[in-house]
């Protein structure tokens, strides 16, 4: 099989060159080969690639900048899926793309299940959602892997932040009130790997592509998220001004951004664990391996 791998050098596409190498030729690009936010420069790339699958793991994700740059979030996010979907369907190729729980705005007080209406709440999310829906308008086939609070050993995210802010600062408040699920980049390439070494083996015609929710088992809080890597950090021996216990609970009304968060990001699994027969680990467990990285 032959894989165009775009956003190479991000957190899931760093794993992913690692999850698809095994699965045949791999092109991996990043935006200094190829800005998605160029159309004809996009075209052309697939067009003289010709791959069998195309996983598209690059994005605009400064969800506060998107706010002032809506342009680019929008071109990246929202128009270069449908541009990939249909060159892909031009080649009879596949699509892998990532999306995210901010097509959402929040407010369900149970998980969110891929059925449910999004109604995103910030330019980022939206241009995500539109993505998603130019991609299905497309005609190829293709795999939409929703993701909540991604979080990896190579990239900025998070864990990172918090680590570095208990160790700069003397004090450190933590939101309290949104709560989800952080998804390892590695569960991401991992069951993406899989799913397209299932569809070549089984073929095309019978496999169940759509729109699928992936994250790890359980939930939590911002503030529960970042108590959680300041403990395992303390316990690997990293130096800290703050530790967890140490750590303040805030509400959203006390930390605004620029950009509205979703008060509740935790997305549904059932449909991607019955259709594919998978084991999801628990939340904790991927953060353990990610920050045994980190650390």
């Amino acid at each position: 099989m032959k894989i165009l791998l775009t956003g190479g050098n991000g957190q899931v596409g760093f794993e992913l060159r690692r999850s698809l190498a095994p699965l045949g030729e791999l092109l991996v690009v990043d935006r200094a080969d190829c800005d998605l936010a160029d159309e004809a420069a996009l075209r052309r790339l697939i067009r003289a690639a010709r791959p069998e699958a195309i996983v598209n793991a690059a994005a605009y994700t400064a969800v506060d900048r998107a706010e002032s740059e809506a342009a680019t979030a929008v071109a990246v996010n929202a128009r270069a899926p449908g541009v990939i979907g249909d060159e892909a369907a031009r080649l009879g190729a596949c699509v892998v793309h990532f999306s995210t729980d901010y097509v959402f705005d929040g407010s369900k007080p149970s998980p969110y299940t891929e059925s449910d209406a999004t109604n995103p709440q910030s330019v980022y999310g939206r241009s995500k959602r539109d993505g998603e829906l130019a991609l299905e308008r497309s005609g190829a086939p293709h795999l939409i892997l929703r993701a909540s609070w991604v979080v990896g050993a190579h990239g900025n995210n998070f864990a990172k932040t918090i680590l570095r802010l208990a160790a700069e600062r003397d004090s450190l408040g933590v939101v309290a009130d949104q709560f989800g699920v952080p998804t390892p980049a590695s569960l991401l390439a991992d069951v993406t790997g899989e799913l397209l070494r299932r569809s070549a083996g089984e073929g095309r015609a019978g496999f169940p592509f759509g729109l699928y929710h992936l994250v790890p088992a359980g939930e939590t809080s911002w503030y529960q998220y970042a108590c959680c890597v300041l403990e395992q950090a303390a316990a690997a021996g990293r130096a800290l001004r703050v530790t967890a216990d140490r750590v303040r609970p805030l509400t959203t009304a006390e930390y605004p951004t620029v950009a509205r968060r979703p008060p509740n990001s935790r997305l549904d699994t059932a449909r991607i664990r019955k259709a594919f027969g998978l084991q999801l680990p628990d939340w904790q467990a991927g953060i353990r391996t990610v920050l045994q990285a980190i650390l």
